[in-house]
């Protein structure tokens, strides 16, 4: 009498042998990922979850937390002074030097790509001053814009132009800020030169060929072409913006003409918390004034907004790729 074999179900070695292939391939998989789950664990997991929770204490860095509720968040949010102003030159900063540096940053990239003879020496030296450090480059703008002894109030006034107070006026220390980060455009300058060299010539002939001016070519070739890379400038800008710290304080402190030494404290966003921004709060909050619980909040909500920002960027751009192809 002929016998029937088991079914599949019921056969475990070759079950076990299906499932241990899988197990070990998770396994290994795992072991190529696990440089980058520690270092997101570390570097970003368990600072956010420490962010989350020391902002519903109250802490000194000295003394043990203690449990305070809200209380932080409705400080920040309702009772303190320089919240809304450093939330609004952040956001002032965003949206202004992140759309000129995109802009001369374009315009700079068609420049060097355009001409003939040279092209290297510009290249050098449009991306020359983004290599000099923040600190140094600030230094030197201050003095160079100093309203009573720079050169350029100097040259300004030769020429019968008026010479504005720069870095010492509120209506004119952010647009300061502005000029000097348009002043290290050499990363964007590289960026989209790259991505210009990049666009098919052939398309820049066809368009000759049916007659298209310099500006319909921009518009309906070299746009769409370079469209990705804007995207990503725009996005690397937003956040490297959110985060904009070491200009804005340098400048300030040396336009002020305050002496700082070795353990001093000065308010931060001279003139008149005009360049002020939530970074600087947050480092003076947390490291100056020891209020661990308010520079919690204050760096949840900048990493929200960033967030909500850079997503809202993104989904906008990815609708208009789609469009476009």
């Amino acid at each position: 009498m002929a016998t029937t074999a088991p079914p599949a179900a019921l056969r475990p070695d070759r079950q076990r042998t299906r499932v241990r292939p899988r197990g070990r391939e998770r396994l290994r998989v795992l072991g190529f990922l696990s440089p980058w789950l520690v270092g997101f664990s570390v570097f970003f997991g368990y600072p956010l979850v420490a962010t989350v929770y020391f902002s519903f204490m109250h802490y000194n860095q000295i003394r043990s937390p203690s449990f305070v509720g809200l209380r932080n968040w409705e400080y920040v949010l309702t009772r303190m002074p320089l919240f809304w102003p450093a939330l609004e030159n952040t956001l002032w900063l965003v949206v202004v030097m992140v759309a000129l540096r995109v802009a001369f940053g374009i315009g700079i990239g068609l420049l060097v790509t355009r001409i003939k003879t040279g092209a290297g020496f510009f290249r050098t030296a449009f991306y020359l001053p983004y290599l000099a450090p923040p600190v140094a480059a600030t230094v030197a703008f201050v003095f160079l814009l100093n309203p009573g002894t720079g050169p350029v109030n100097e040259i300004l006034s030769a020429i019968g132009l008026p010479a504005p107070h720069w870095f010492n006026d509120p209506a004119w220390a952010k647009p300061s800020l502005v000029l000097l980060s348009l002043w290290g455009i050499g990363d964007l300058m590289v960026v989209f030169t790259a991505a210009l060299l990049d666009v098919p010539r052939e398309l820049y002939e066809a368009a000759e060929l049916d007659g298209a001016g310099p500006l319909a070519r921009f518009r309906y070739v070299t746009w769409p072409s370079i469209t990705p890379i804007v995207l990503f400038a725009v996005v690397t800008g937003v956040v490297q913006t959110m985060q904009f710290y070491t200009q804005a304080l340098v400048a300030g402190k040396l336009a002020s003409g305050v002496s700082v030494g070795p353990g001093s404290v000065i308010q931060p966003g001279y003139p008149e918390h005009s360049t002020l921004t939530v970074p600087q709060l947050i480092y003076s909050l947390g490291f100056e004034n020891f209020n661990t619980g308010a520079a919690c909040v204050l760096s949840l909500v900048l990493f929200a907004l960033a967030m909500a920002v850079t997503s809202l960027l993104l989904r906008k751009g990815a609708g208009l790729l789609t469009a476009e192809d």
